[in-house]
């Protein structure tokens, strides 16, 4: 393999979000025309009968000519999730140890760790302007 296809393969730049089972990696790649783009990563934990574990990921690509408009639909679509039914984690409600009045006073952004390492689940501003 030359150096050039391994600068290829090799990231740019990255992010991880970490959030209860799911991870999300923001990685910044380079094209064979020395341009960058950004793939999205969701990489979602289950854990099967015998104990043991594996991963689903899911990728998404996303180019530089694409940024703006996704930018603004995303930022509409989290917007109007927000609006229409807030911030609360509906499926919270189904644990088994779900207290109102505590969920009621945790309203942070989802940005804040939890002891598992994961992320509280509320809602993140991203900005593609950071990457």
């Amino acid at each position: 393999m030359s150096d050039r296809d391994y600068r290829e393969q090799e990231d740019i730049f990255s992010k991880v979000v970490r959030a209860g089972r799911r991870t999300y990696f923001f990685d910044v790649r380079s094209t064979k025309a020395d341009d960058y783009y950004l793939t999205i990563t969701e990489s979602k934990k289950f854990t099967n009968d015998d104990g043991s574990f594996h991963f689903k990921k899911h990728k998404i690509y996303l180019y530089k000519e694409d940024f703006a408009e996704f930018e603004a639909t995303l930022s509409e679509m989290t917007q109007f999730i927000i609006k229409e039914k807030g911030g609360e984690v509906i499926s919270d409600r189904h644990q088994s140890n779900y207290d109102p009045a505590a969920h009621a006073a945790k309203e942070t952004p989802l940005t804040t760790s939890t002891e598992d390492g994961g992320v509280d689940g509320k809602y993140t501003d991203v900005s593609f302007d950071d990457i």
